[in-house]
């Protein structure tokens, strides 16, 4: 029960930090960026793969804290870097479980 409240309070806090970061970064009110930000991709990946496949709750929690930041930037921001480290994350997921 204490590792539920430990990864939604990772995820809470990954939010927050995701939205400030944002906010800090682009000033506009709000402008939907079309580009591919490869950086938070990468956050993303590690994150998610790290929530999903660690199997330990400290590494779940800091990787859930990771897809929290990705997923908690402003409206527009962060939605296909967060797809990608999912499909990535999941498939992985699959892998290691297939292969056991």
């Amino acid at each position: 029960m204490l590792d539920y409240m430990i990864y939604i309070l990772a995820f809470a806090v990954g939010s927050i930090l995701g939205l400030l970061y944002s906010y800090k970064q682009h000033g506009e009110p709000f402008v939907a960026v079309p580009d591919f930000n490869m950086p938070m991709a990468v956050v993303a990946i590690l994150g998610w793969c790290l929530a999903f496949c660690s199997g330990n709750v400290i590494l779940t929690a800091i990787g859930i804290l990771m897809g929290g930041f990705v997923m908690g930037e402003r409206p527009g921001y962060g939605r296909k870097e967060t797809a990608i480290g999912l499909i990535i994350a999941i498939a992985l997921y699959l892998l290691m479980k297939w292969a056991v």
